[in-house]
Formats: C-alpha cells, sequence, structure tokens
C-alpha cells in the first residue's frame, strides 16, 4: 500500500538508538595520557555520540581496572544509555578489551561494541613489558597471564569489535593487533583491523599524523555501521 500523505504527515523513520562511549586513555596502567581522553570525547561527540572519560585505577594490580570499568559501564546504563561502547588507547584499549571480553561480562556490564587503538592484547608476549608489570607483575603465573590476553577471551559472543594499529609502532608492537584480529576472525565476531604503514605510538586522533590520521574516518564509519544509520563521517 502506498502511503499519500505529505511526507511531513508521515511517521519519522525510526532512528538508531544512540551510543554513549567511554573513553580510556592509555599510559601504561602507570598514567592516564590526557591528549588520549576528553579531545577524543569531543570527537565523539561531533559524530552525534554522548562519551565521557573514564579516569581506571593506576599502579593497581588486576582485577581492579577491570572492576572500575565494569562499573562505569553499569553507571552508563543505569544512567539510561542504552548502548554503550568501549574505546581504550594502548593500556587503556587493553584495560577496555579485559572488560569487554573477561568472563562476567553479562547483563548491565556487557558493552555493545569496542573500539581498540594500538591497544596492549597479549600479557603472554615480551612486550608491552610495562603494562604488564603494572598490572599482573613480570613473574606471573602462565595462567594468569593467559586470563588478561585478550586474545585468549574472545570468543563467538564477543562484541564488535574495531582495532587500528601502525605497521612501525615500537612501543606496543603490531603483532598485538594481529593477534586480536586472528581471535577474532577465528571466533566469527563482526570486527574491522585496521593497520596503517607508519606512525608513532600514542597519536591520540593523530590529526596530520600521516596515513594514521585515516583513523578517526575508518572508525566513524563503522560506527555509524553497527548503528544501522547512514554514515555521517564526511
Amino acid at each position: 500500500m502506498t502511503d499519500h500523505r505529505p511526507a511531513d504527515a508521515r511517521s519519522p523513520e525510526p532512528t538508531a538508538r544512540p551510543l554513549h562511549v567511554l573513553v580510556l586513555p592509555g599510559g601504561g596502567y602507570q598514567h592516564l595520557a590526557d591528549h588520549e581522553g576528553e579531545p577524543v570525547a569531543e570527537w565523539l561527540r561531533s559524530l552525534g555520540h554522548s562519551a565521557e572519560v573514564v579516569r581506571y585505577p593506576l599502579d593497581t594490580r588486576h582485577p581492579g581496572p577491570l572492576l572500575h570499568v565494569r562499573e562505569a559501564v553499569r553507571a552508563a546504563r543505569g544512567a539510561g544509555h542504552e548502548r554503550v561502547g568501549l574505546l581504550g588507547f594502548s593500556a587503556g584499549g587493553h584495560a577496555a578489551g579485559l572488560a569487554a571480553l573477561a568472563p562476567g561480562a553479562t547483563g548491565e556490564a556487557r558493552v555493545d561494541l569496542v573500539v581498540l587503538a594500538y591497544p596492549v592484547v597479549s600479557m603472554r608476549t615480551p612486550t608491552h613489558g610495562g603494562s604488564r608489570a603494572a598490572l599482573i607483575g613480570l613473574d606471573a603465573a602462565d595462567d594468569l597471564r593467559a586470563a588478561t590476553s585478550l586474545d585468549a577471551l574472545v570468543t563467538r559472543d564477543s562484541p564488535p569489535t574495531f582495532v587500528w594499529h601502525t605497521a612501525d609502532d615500537e612501543t606496543v608492537p603490531v603483532e598485538h593487533a594481529y593477534l586480536m584480529g586472528a581471535a577474532l576472525a577465528e571466533a566469527g565476531v563482526p570486527h574491522a583491523l585496521h593497520v596503517y604503514a607508519s606512525g608513532r605510538h600514542g597519536l591520540g586522533l593523530a590529526e596530520g599524523a600521516g596515513p594514521a590520521a585515516a583513523w578517526t574516518r575508518d572508525c566513524a564509519e563503522w560506527l555509524d555501521d553497527q548503528l544501522g544509520r547512514p554514515s555521517r563521517a564526511g
């Protein structure tokens, strides 16, 4: 049946539920990088999302940061946000991934999607030693190292994930992103993996940083796709 009413008299098309993003700056679990915090939240707001920075505890052993991030997710849902995502950089990416993937991410603590920017993924590789030392200690047992390695925690029920890294990152090698991408692919989790040709570690929004500057456009388009709305990345 054709609707012959004027366009302005018809019921509006259903809109995608808005997304609230919790932003987790990096810093090796020893400090929080300011440029990976509020500037990123402001960028997300410019895309039409709501966002806030989560200042998770530092120099605190596992599961301290994990519990803090999950409580922030619950608080966001309690404030009325129906769709909650996490975006973390470096060690903040590890904290975001751990909150999304570790056992117990159910109910109000479950996130709808996660974005990992040059993330620390594995606690079983020699890198990044600083994050491992701060979170679990360099002498942590093998089972604890596995339980805090994101690639070992991926299941088919894991949330959609966007990962980006640079090929020549010397601080957190790109192997971390490849480990994550391989785990997501094996489990059949919807994901995107972007590896840009060059760019130092800790780029944040990466404005004017060459190839890696494209990550904000790529991520904006991916978020639109996840929300089922026309891309406004431009």
